[in-house]
């Protein structure tokens, strides 16, 4: 049945994903990352100009900019910050996105409609590529786990780098693979065209260079099958080994080549008309240390030099992104503020945020992966563990190379300095999927009888609950939590942030606002959308050092646990009165409304 109608299957979740995705796309007001990316991709697309947000890589906002140019939009080109400032990406956005002309609701919907569509493609192609290494039921099962995780549905329609990174990672390794196996002229540059579309979604697909290139080394090595039409056929390498090393050695070259040379293009259509001026104004102001930086001159030197300026601006935001994480962020943890990090912040925000059906699957894999090799192994061990090994990286070097990513990624997370949100792991997630799949999908094959009817129920169970629990939190995605703390309602009680409050809700609270026929509502705002385009007079912009009143409060969860950290390092007063406190109301679980008497 799955083979006969799996088109169908995969048509109607991706129907359900988009449904859900549009939905939530025009009921939530524009985030905080929304203010920078929105504009800069506007002007990246119209002007041929990077001045804005230069600390992300273009592709994504490019996506979101081009059909904002078939709108009648106005942007404040002759103001200065765009003549005067470099990189003023906060104060644009808010000009150009709430300034009377424009319409904000379009500007937000269609610039976030190409990232929905980024992410049903990268739904479709999970599906592709577990039915292509495992069969249609482990295809069908990893797009499940893909397209009703909430925290999926919660930034697929965002104008930001998270979901963008998580696509462009599994098309660069869906082809890298490929290639490895088939290290064709035709695989080699689609290999190196998705390489550069990962460093093109963000920085942090820097980590690919090293997962491909130990990937590339292991399968060398351990690689049995002759390599078909290698082009050093004519030079007659009877040495097989040296054949694939010489083979794979060009060929991971011209990816390198193939992956940079996307990098330029890319980087010289949102440059060629940018004022040299501004290169060199970006790197002496943007950069960690100024002009004190290490890159500063080198970069200057780019800058001035035409064939090397788009490699110039490249490198500037690469500078800009990792002086920020070497910088920290202020984050609230369990009840503990920091401008540090946690090392169990990503272990943990993770247990609390996956559906408990996913993490039922993804233990069991653990354990079902575990059993199978220590079954496979110890019966003649040690005796033919090498051969085994040597024949595991032949046989499953897309596994080896899934799990190799999974673990450096993770590990750099947990070791970063950068606490801000469940977010930062999407790049793993959709190799998480995919290897459950694997796995799950694996043991059935080898159950007979009632066991298998009865395994295939228990699964069965598990994504009912999954799919269900994932329609009752719509459309409060980005607040998801599950069960473990109590559900959505209690998570801003133990981490924020991306995690449940990134200003998605305002438009919700006008809406409570004018339910409840509220004459003033004093609002402590964390986000992208503007408090007084949506409230109007009847809102009051608040803070946590300001005396008391009574009245109504609408305090964002972020700002509520974050003045925690003023408090200890400042001294001034926080939000521990309201914290004390049950809210009134929770919009989306995100904004906290208080009434005070």
């Amino acid at each position: 049945m799955f083979e006969k109608y799996q088109n169908y299957i995969v048509a109607i979740i991706l129907l359900i994903m988009l449904a859900i995705s549009v939905g939530t796309a025009l009921g939530d007001a524009a985030i905080m990352d929304e203010v920078a990316h929105i504009p800069s991709g506007y002007t990246y697309v119209k002007y041929g100009d990077y001045r804005l947000n230069p600390e992300h890589p273009p592709i994504l906002k490019d996506m979101a900019g081009i059909p904002l140019q078939f709108l009648n939009l106005n942007f404040p080109v002759s103001d200065d910050l765009w003549t005067k400032n470099a990189n003023d990406q906060w104060i644009a956005g808010w000009r150009f996105l709430y300034m009377p002309e424009n319409n904000t609701e379009t500007i937000l919907f269609w610039s976030r409609f190409p990232i929905i569509l980024l992410s049903l493609l990268l739904g479709f192609v999970i599906f592709k590529w577990a039915r292509e290494l495992f069969g249609v039921k482990a295809g069908l099962l990893a797009l499940a786990l893909y397209a009703f995780d909430p925290n999926i549905l919660g930034h697929n329609h965002y104008v930001t780098t998270d979901l963008g990174i998580a696509a462009f990672s599994v098309f660069a390794f869906y082809f890298f693979t490929k290639y490895l196996k088939n290290p064709n002229w035709k695989m080699t540059f689609l290999a190196g065209v998705f390489l550069g579309f990962s460093q093109l979604a963000k920085f942090s697909a820097v980590l690919l260079f090293p997962i491909f290139g130990l990937t590339l080394l292991i399968y060398i090595f351990f690689r049995e099958e002759k390599i078909k039409k290698s082009f050093l056929g004519s030079l007659k390498i009877k040495k097989f080994w040296l054949q694939k090393f010489c083979h794979y050695t060009v060929t991971f070259a011209v990816i390198m080549i193939v992956c940079f040379a996307m990098i330029w293009v890319v980087y010289e259509a949102n440059t060629y008309k940018m004022p040299t001026e501004k290169i060199h104004q970006l790197i002496d102001t943007q950069l960690y240390g100024g002009s004190k930086n290490v890159a500063s001159a080198p970069l200057h030197k780019m800058a001035d030099r035409a064939v090397l300026r788009p490699l110039a601006q490249y490198f500037i935001g690469f500078f800009m992104v990792f002086g920020r994480v070497a910088g920290g962020n202020t984050t609230y943890f369990f009840g503990q503020v920091t401008n540090q990090s946690f090392r169990e912040y990503f272990p943990l925000v993770f247990l609390i945020k996956e559906p408990i059906p996913t993490l039922i699957l993804l233990f069991s894999t653990l354990a079902i992966a575990a059993y199978f090799i220590l079954r496979n192994n110890l019966a003649d061990f040690p005796k033919n563990i090498w051969k085994n090994i040597k024949g595991y990286f032949d046989r499953h070097i897309t596994e080896t190379a899934m799990l190799l990513f999974i673990a450096l990624y993770a590990y750099v997370s947990i070791t970063g300095n950068l606490n801000i949100g469940f977010r930062h792991l999407f790049p793993i997630l959709p190799f998480m999927y995919i290897l459950i799949s694997k796995e799950i999908v694996f043991l059935w094959t080898r159950l007979r009888g009632n066991t298998r009817k009865i395994y295939s129920a228990v699964i069965a169970v598990l994504l009912f609950w999954l799919i269900a629990e994932t329609a009752f939190a719509y459309p409060y995605y980005l607040a998801y939590f599950n069960e473990t703390i109590g559900g959505s309602k209690n998570g801003y009680k133990y981490v924020t942030d991306s995690n449940v409050d990134w200003g998605q809700d305002l438009k919700r609270l006008q809406k409570f606002v004018d339910e409840n026929n509220i004459d003033k509502i004093r609002v402590d705002y964390f986000g992208g959308g503007d408090v007084i385009h949506y409230l109007g007079d009847k809102a009051v912009i608040w803070h946590s050092d300001y005396a008391q009143e009574t009245g109504w409060y609408a305090i964002s969860a972020t700002f509520l646990q974050n003045s925690l950290y003023y408090k200890i390092t400042e001294g001034r007063p926080d939000y521990q009165w309201l914290r004390e406190r049950e809210p009134y109301a929770q919009i989306g679980g995100s904004i906290l409304v208080y009434k005070i008497e």
